[in-house]
């Protein structure tokens, strides 16, 4: 729309001058101004969003669902009350880092429940064919460990993850064996001839 200083034909626009200047002059000013109005042409609305729960919600989902709902759901609904937010690659990598911290955590509870168990069993006896006085035939491995461990406690471990230290006599040793990277269990072992 022409200012109205710049529009003369308009009977309206000759009634009230805007100022004592020419008229050239204000039409080539009032051209320099930045435009009062602005209409941008909106794209495609989208019908669905992809958002993630941040509460329980009955119905919808459980809290960490990742939905596909309806825009008008999630913008008066879900964001208001703060039950949802939209799914970003960095709302998306946070959740995941989460997700493997609840899983970190949920092997070293894992780890500390069996060190508790192999603690509290006592002393696993290891028959060996004996010696001369104390001593025994061979020694005692961390294979041999593992065996007994898996047939009185229907436990897999590593072998790999097993600290023996050497046995060549009869007697009660300590055997460590690491669970986790913060959790090492400790394994009486009784060793007898037959």
């Amino acid at each position: 729309m022409a200012s109205p200083s710049c529009a003369s034909t308009l009977p309206w626009t000759s009634a009230f001058p805007s100022s004592s200047r020419p008229l050239a002059e204000r039409c080539l000013t009032s051209s320099r101004r930045a435009p009062s109005l602005v209409i941008v042409a909106q794209g495609k609305v989208k019908k669905y969003r992809q958002v993630i729960l941040t509460d329980d919600i009955e119905e919808v989902g459980k809290k960490g669902d990742t939905l596909k709902v309806r825009a008008g759901f999630f913008r008066n609904f879900l964001l208001p009350k703060g039950k949802a937010t939209l799914l970003t690659p960095e709302v998306l990598k946070e959740m995941q880092l989460e997700q493997e911290r609840i899983e970190a955590e949920k092997k070293r509870e894992e780890a500390q429940q069996l060190a508790r168990v192999f603690e509290t069993i006592g002393a696993f006896k290891i028959p060996r064919k004996g010696g001369k006085g104390k001593q025994i035939f061979g020694s005692v491995t961390a294979q041999d460990i593992v065996d007994i461990i898996k047939s009185q406690l229907n436990r897999d471990v590593d072998k790999r993850l097993v600290t023996v230290p050497e046995i060549r006599e009869i007697g009660e040793y300590v055997a460590e064996i690491k669970l986790h990277p913060d959790v090492t269990a400790r394994v009486r072992l009784n060793v007898y001839a037959k």
